[in-house]
């Protein structure tokens, strides 16, 4: 069923377009020989380019069958559309891709602090494949992933590190793949050299020069299209004197996803390269899906916590709220060696970006992140953190005294 659907939403263009254009034919052939003045077969012959010419317009015949057609950009590289090839390759492999129960990366899968004081030589890895996997219930999507989750991993690294990094490219995929580090200081953040085809690897070096938490993404063109199906996640580069302690730790990213068909609708949906061009996500969902985070942040009252939060992008900036706490520290940007802003109720992070936020937590109860850009909550992005403990009525206390209310 899933296969069908693709296929029909891949088709119903070309289709459609080939039929009009027959029917077109038809009616020019019989009505120039129905006219024998040369001047009506003229003004036929020219209604006919000329309707032609108005359907290709304003963007000029198409240079090679793909969808959606008639699509133009002026991008340095490839638009994100999907040529016929690849859409070929895709439904000949389809029972090839692995079918992932739950694409979406747990929020708790931070590595521990490093509690070290010396740079080293850091090996990392990672493997770009293409699944298959719900972002709604009943509603699945091929995505393009970094070890199989969105978010790909959280890496750890230590200022003045030295990195070597190796990614694989599964041989289940059929696009190439790559990798561009913010955290890199060096052509294409790595992109340049870590080009892959289904079934290679690269490997390359890099020096950790600079403190912060960065975004990593595939940088393979088309790239807001390789990011849009699930390619990004985070890299904390430690400061020399490493992170001050708290309790919990929690990674979680935003990431916009366009899919033709509309919000909800079941079955396998196909990438939507124009809604994606004029910013209008079909989902805007916290890591992988909606109810992707669910209630897996855990903590109890009394600790401290860490949310270690990237915006995938490739349009919207995220205004990131905690309903029911406030950041007792943010690092705008996640300049983690800057002074942080304290005391924030909602901080702003754009399209690949990435913040730091710390807080305490005070009293038991359920707390829903969000971006409170609030309609997007509808789309998918939210999430909460559930603190179990004591009650501290000096701080919050749920009950109303009779006749003192309005």
């Amino acid at each position: 069923m899933e296969l069908i659907t693709y296929t029909w939403s891949y088709f119903v263009q070309v289709a459609g377009l080939t039929i009009a254009f027959i029917f077109a034919g038809v009616f020019l052939f019989l009505a120039l020989r129905h006219f024998r003045s040369l001047w009506m077969r003229v003004a036929l012959v020219a209604v006919f380019l000329g309707v032609s010419l108005f359907f290709y317009a304003p963007n000029g015949l198409p240079q090679s069958l793909s969808y959606p057609l008639q699509l133009a950009t002026y991008g340095p590289g490839d638009g994100p559309i999907l040529p016929l090839k690849n859409a070929w390759e895709f439904l000949t492999h389809f029972d090839d891709f692995e079918r992932v129960a739950d694409i979406s990366r747990d929020p708790n899968d931070v590595p521990p602090p490093l509690n070290r004081t010396e740079p080293e030589h850091v090996y990392l890895e990672l493997t770009a494949k293409e699944v298959i996997a719900e972002i709604a219930p009943g509603v699945t999507f091929n995505y393009w992933t970094y070890d199989g989750k969105v978010p790909g991993p959280f890496f750890r690294v230590r200022e003045g590190d030295t990195v070597i990094l190796t990614i694989y490219n599964d041989p289940t995929s059929i696009h190439h793949h790559n990798i561009d580090l913010h955290a890199v200081t060096g052509p294409g953040g790595g992109a340049s050299v870590t080009m892959v085809a289904p079934g290679e690897s690269a490997t390359f070096t890099f020096k950790a020069l600079n403190p912060g938490l960065f975004v990593y993404h595939c940088a393979t063109p088309n790239v807001a299209n390789h990011m849009t199906h699930g390619m990004y996640g985070l890299i904390l580069v430690e400061p020399e004197e490493g992170m001050s302690p708290v309790d919990r730790e929690y990674y979680v990213m935003q990431g916009e996803f366009y899919a033709t068909g509309g919000m909800g609708r079941k079955g396998l949906q196909l990438f939507d390269a124009r809604a994606m061009l004029d910013g209008r996500p079909t989902y805007i969902i916290f890591n992988g899906k909606t109810n992707g985070i669910g209630d897996r942040m855990q903590a109890n009252a009394g600790e401290t916590a860490r949310i270690y939060f990237g915006n995938g992008g490739v349009n919207l900036m995220s205004s990131l709220h905690l309903i029911g706490e406030i950041f007792d520290r943010v690092y705008p940007e996640a300049a983690l060696t800057s002074a942080p802003h304290e005391n924030v109720q909602t901080t702003a992070v754009p399209a690949g970006g990435a913040t730091v936020a710390e807080f305490g937590l005070e009293v038991p109860g359920n707390y829903v992140l969000v971006d409170h850009a609030l309609a997007r909550i509808d789309r998918g992005a939210w999430g909460r953190i559930i603190v179990s403990g004591e009650e501290d009525k000096e701080i919050f206390d749920g009950v109303v005294t009779p006749g003192h209310g309005h």
